[in-house]
């Protein structure tokens, strides 16, 4: 598990990202016992309290849930994880659409660029 973050970023949404990624992505499936807080924090570079309030703000979504004593699990509901990531990615890609047009690119244009770097 890459656990590489921004630092230019607000911390907890970007493990919440990964988690979702790690979900959706099939690297750790319904049922997985994560890594715990401590050890996150390590391989993150930050504090354990931010990686408890991203693991408190998955489970209050349903993404992945506690039981006491014995860690943090995947959900049986992995859909949850991958409808976060979908509402994640749109949320991006509105962003940056309204960043071109904001700098006076029309969708054409927009396509266009697209296509460059994704096909170099």
């Amino acid at each position: 598990m890459d656990w590489r973050l921004d630092k230019k970023r607000p911390i907890c949404p970007q493990i919440c990202e990964k988690i979702c990624v790690f979900i959706a992505s099939g690297e750790v499936n319904a049922g997985d016992r994560l890594m715990s807080v401590r050890d996150v924090a390590l391989h993150a570079g930050v504090t354990p309290n931010t990686v408890q309030k991203s693991f408190e703000q998955l489970e209050q979504q349903g993404v992945i849930y506690s039981k006491r004593g014995s860690g943090w699990y995947v959900s049986e509901n992995t859909g949850i994880a991958k409808d976060v990531l979908q509402s994640l990615i749109r949320s991006k890609t509105i962003n940056y659409l309204n960043d071109m047009q904001s700098l006076g690119l029309d969708k054409k244009e927009i396509i266009e660029i697209i296509k460059e770097f994704r096909y170099g």
